[in-house]
């Protein structure tokens, strides 16, 4: 987390000096030094948000992961319960798909 909050400080820092780059104006000049806490800091918080917006969607996709999970057990112990019910051999469709593909 700190290090996207300085890499963003930083990048707010180099804008500074972009923006002054593109206006021919003298980087340390006494009455603009004030700007790079500045960009610093607006960087900073733009890293900062960005970190928690990355928070939020690793838990997200972990939530639908442990969900998807949770589903497919339930699928396989209801597949397994109703192949156990009927007499015949049990072949998935996935084993039938195979035996087709095997034979063609």
């Amino acid at each position: 987390m700190v290090h996207k909050i300085l890499f963003w400080s930083g990048f707010g820092i180099a804008v500074r000096f972009w923006q002054l780059g593109m206006e021919l104006r003298p980087f340390f000049n006494k009455e603009s030094l004030w700007a790079y806490p500045v960009f610093a800091a607006a960087g900073g918080s733009f890293g900062y948000w960005l970190t928690g917006v990355e928070q939020r969607q690793f838990k997200i996709l972990q939530d639908r992961k442990d969900s998807l999970l949770e589903k497919r057990k339930r699928r396989a112990e209801r597949e397994a319960a109703e192949a156990g019910a009927s007499l015949e051999p049990t072949t998935s469709a996935a084993e039938k798909g195979g035996i087709l593909a095997s034979t063609s």
